[in-house]
């Protein structure tokens, strides 16, 4: 995503931004109508032209006249930022690994911090935490940078062999690893590196901020190309000699549903154990609007929906797989599961199934605690209680 500047016309006058890096948000106009801001992922310590870091979103100031560019942000990080009416300060919200929450109020036109609202405290400083590395792996293309976040127990023994759960959303518009308050991870990932587990996570190519060839490669092939990295990532736990790679699982929701489903059909030798929440299963059962967007018109692409479609697939589960799916989903359909498990019968094999009554297509609220217990138990039972 990129700016151009065109006359009432429709002639385009010239190009605004440039470079390998995507305009996430435009923010506004001053009063004038001279200065445009935009949040980029063109990092600040670089030249805007050259390639950003997808980990970190900054905003700049552009002037649509004489093309000057000023990068408004003092933090490194990721920021959440409102531009006031006037256009003359910015209320900047950073969060990075070394800052949980930073709101600052900014001047914009000398680019100063004019005063300092609010500095959170590490809510973990007095807990013994996991170690969160964040690095980048080569995609399945052999020239692709992916970025992952491993996430390791407190104080880990590396001459011991541990259980991995690889969490993987892996579609469009979503992104896992970001170089926020614990490069994105969440408090699950946290407290199951603390029981001992290892927790992995990849942002495959088709996830979001990384422009449209990286995006676009899924389309018309949905979990083809997505598959094909993760197991990059797979490749790379291999390397890893505290890894014990008996003891893999997977788990995601709604597209990581069907990704972890996916990955435990078409590669079940590797993965022992999955949790699959929301998952899609057959893309002609879901939404149009998505669903054609990326895969077309089922008669344009009669070859695409077949090979996506999990429910081809059952009679390849060999490891303990778990549905989970609220019985009044409007985003996947309840469908998409019962219709699953009948396959599984069909094909004489055995997923595990769990309803939650009540729920849409994320069980929240009370509940929640309870889900997240649930998909706990379901791996302590199949990867650390098993050995």
């Amino acid at each position: 995503n990129h700016l151009y500047l065109y006359n009432t016309d429709g002639k385009m006058l010239r190009q605004l931004t440039a470079g390998r890096w995507v305009v996430k948000w435009v923010l506004g106009f001053d009063n004038g109508g001279n200065n445009l801001f935009v949040m980029t992922t063109a990092p600040r310590d670089v030249r805007y032209t050259d390639e950003g870091s997808p980990l970190e979103t900054y905003v700049w100031k552009l002037n649509i006249k004489n093309g000057k560019r000023n990068c408004l942000n003092l933090k490194k990080g990721v920021h959440q930022v409102r531009l006031s009416a006037s256009a003359t300060y910015l209320l900047d919200q950073t969060s990075s690994p070394v800052i949980p929450r930073d709101i600052d109020i900014i001047g914009v036109r000398d680019c100063r911090q004019v005063k300092s609202l609010l500095s959170a405290k590490d809510p973990f400083e007095d807990y013994r935490m996991p170690d969160i590395k964040v690095g980048t792996l080569t995609a399945a293309d052999a020239q692709t940078k992916l970025y992952y976040r491993l996430i390791t127990p407190p104080d880990m023994d590396e001459t011991k062999k541990y259980p991995v759960i690889v969490y993987v959303y892996g579609g469009p518009h979503a992104q896992m690893v970001t170089g926020s308050w614990m490069n994105g991870a969440g408090g699950w990932d946290l407290y199951m590196a603390r029981q001992g587990y290892i927790m992995f996570t990849i942002d495959n190519r088709g996830s979001a901020n990384r422009g449209f060839e990286f995006e676009s490669i899924i389309h018309r092939q949905l979990g083809e190309v997505e598959m094909a990295d993760q197991m990059k990532g797979v490749d790379f736990l291999k390397s890893l000699p505290y890894v014990d790679m008996e003891r893999i699982g997977v788990h995601g929701w709604s597209y990581g549903g069907f990704m972890t489903t996916n990955l435990m059909l078409t590669y079940a030798e590797v993965f022992k154990a999955g949790v699959a929440g929301g998952p899609v299963r057959d893309w002609h059962r879901y939404e149009i609007m998505y669903g054609e967007r990326y895969m077309d018109h089922p008669k344009e692409n009669p070859e695409g929906y077949k090979s996506s479609n999990l429910l081809n697939k059952t009679g390849h589960l060999k490891g303990s797989l778990l549905l989970i799916h609220g019985d009044e989903d409007p985003v996947v359909v309840w469908q998409h599961s019962l219709l699953f498990v009948k396959a599984c019968v069909d094909a004489g094999t055995f997923p595990d199934y769990f309803v939650y009554p009540g729920h849409p297509h994320n069980v929240i609220g009370k509940d929640r605690p309870h889900l997240y217990e649930k998909i706990t138990r379901y791996f302590n039972a199949q990867l650390m209680h098993s050995m």
